[in-house]
């Protein structure tokens, strides 16, 4: 196959579907110019890319090195269905380029009247000056300003100028990624910059680090001896975790196989797992929007990891493997709410933050044979049967109920036991999670839903997801 942005740049639909299936590509990487595809698609028009490109968690805000979103190629080349389709999924509509140039100023300058009434319809502000102190009225041909000086007018804007205001110290959080991880698979650890210990748990020693200027986390793997066996499996299961193409996955960039050493590379997330958020002192408020939005990223994650053939064993879903992002390439870096009033910094704010399955924290098949750390998330066939013997699904969405009780409550659940009693109680004596009154009642019956005591009967997430919208938006 060709490479993928000559796919995309001619519309070859089928290509593409058949190289974003491939869970290794990366759909947000960038060309040697930073033009991600969803930049060259949105730019040559290909209507049906875009719509699969977003459908699979492309960032609708990545900029270029010229700092252009998609946005900016769609408006500029004229593509009105792209445009709305981009405004649709929150596309910054008055995002600056390195010029000071917004979408609005470029199809004010090639006249493309419709999109032009239509960005600022939908907010665009007809006063941000570039560079050259030139604002999209001034662009314009005389009767195409007029009109939009008019629309502006009626919908309330301030036709005073915005001057330009350099964003450039944004550097690179908002870039498409160059891809230059996701082509790794096997690494040398020498090349991992490793500087401090965060984290020494059952599984490994985490420790924080750089690796090709990107913060890295690197998971030594704790192993008493590291046999060829063990050190063939390791490298079999790696690309399994490497699943680069879903928003609510967070894959395993790299590993180094190089016995005794074995070390999982994954992404830096700065806020943690949903467990540190929710019971430790990061300052997080989650309230119930965030707690939906959560929930609806971890049932999205785990709708496509189901869809995988065979399914990836051992990897229970948990509030401790789940990692919370925060990615400015999928935000309004513009909307004022992102900056103090002091200095401009931008802000971390709560609602934009999403929920991510951590791929690292599977468990390899030579890695801790027989032994259980979680049993509070699991489900009681889970613990008593073989993996072979259980429907995975099913015993995901009890996990999945347990986690929607944990956002609920914002208790650990189980707390006053051990894991060992814990797990021993649920699989032999009934012990269950009870459902406080201060939980709303369509929330306290879905989660009896999923934790319906006959595997069967519990529900799939393509089911829990529209429900989890709908509450969202009451």
């Amino acid at each position: 196959m060709e490479d993928i942005f000559t796919q995309v740049r001619e519309g070859n639909a089928f290509h593409v579907r058949v190289w974003l299936d491939n869970t290794e590509n990366d759909l947000n990487q960038g060309d040697d110019h930073r033009f991600s595809l969803l930049h060259w698609a949105a730019r040559e028009g290909r209507t049906n890319i875009v719509d699969m490109l977003i459908a699979r968690g492309a960032r609708i805000n990545a900029t270029n090195m010229g700092d252009d979103t998609a946005l900016h190629l769609a408006a500029s080349h004229g593509h009105r269905d792209i445009v709305m389709m981009l405004l649709h999924n929150k596309a910054n509509i008055n995002a600056v380029n390195e010029h000071g140039n917004t979408p609005l100023h470029y199809a004010a300058f090639w006249g493309k009247d419709q999109i032009a009434e239509d960005l600022v319809n939908n907010g665009a502000l007809v006063g941000i000056c570039n560079k050259f102190n030139e604002s999209p009225l001034e662009k314009a041909k005389p009767k195409l300003g007029s009109m939009l000086k008019e629309r502006a007018l009626q919908l309330g804007q301030d036709l005073q100028k915005i001057p330009f205001k350099d964003r450039s110290w944004l550097g690179y959080k908002t870039r498409s990624r160059d891809a230059l991880l996701s082509r790794h698979t096997g690494i040398d650890i020498k090349q991992l910059n490793l500087s401090n210990q965060v984290a020494v748990t059952h599984s490994g020693e985490m420790y924080r680090g750089q690796w090709e200027e990107n913060d890295i986390v690197a998971k030594i793997l704790s192993i008493r001896e590291c046999t060829l066996r063990m050190s063939r499996d390791f490298q079999e299961e790696i690309p399994r975790l490497r699943i680069f193409n879903h928003p609510n996955v967070l894959p395993v960039l790299a590993c180094c196989n190089q016995p005794p050493d074995l070390v999982v590379v994954s992404q830096f997330m700065p806020y943690g797992s949903l467990f540190n958020v929710l019971h430790g002192e990061t300052g997080i408020v989650v309230d119930q929007n965030q707690a939906l939005r959560f929930a609806i990223d971890i049932a999205r994650g785990m709708e496509f990891l189901h869809t995988l053939e065979p399914m990836i064993p051992d990897l229970v879903i948990t509030s401790k493997h789940i990692m919370i992002d925060e990615d400015l390439a999928k935000i309004n870096i513009d909307d004022p709410k992102y900056y103090r009033k002091t200095d401009g910094v931008v802000n971390g704010i709560d609602e934009d933050l999403s929920a991510r399955i951590n791929m690292a924290d599977y468990k390899f098949s030579f890695h801790e044979k027989g032994k259980l750390f979680s049993p509070a998330w699991m489900a009681p066939e889970a613990l008593t049967r073989k993996p072979s013997e259980i429907n995975q699904r099913a015993a995901d969405m009890w996990s999945f109920a347990v986690l929607l009780w944990e956002l609920e409550t914002r208790e650990v659940p189980h707390a006053d036991l051990t894991p060992m009693e814990c797990g021993m109680k649920i699989a032999m004596e009934g012990l269950r999670l009870t459902i406080p009154p201060g939980i709303s009642s369509h929330m306290s019956r879905l989660v009896k839903i999923c934790m319906n005591e006959e595997p069967g009967k519990r529900p799939k997430c393509d089911m829990i997801i529209p429900i989890l919208e709908k509450l969202k938006q009451k």
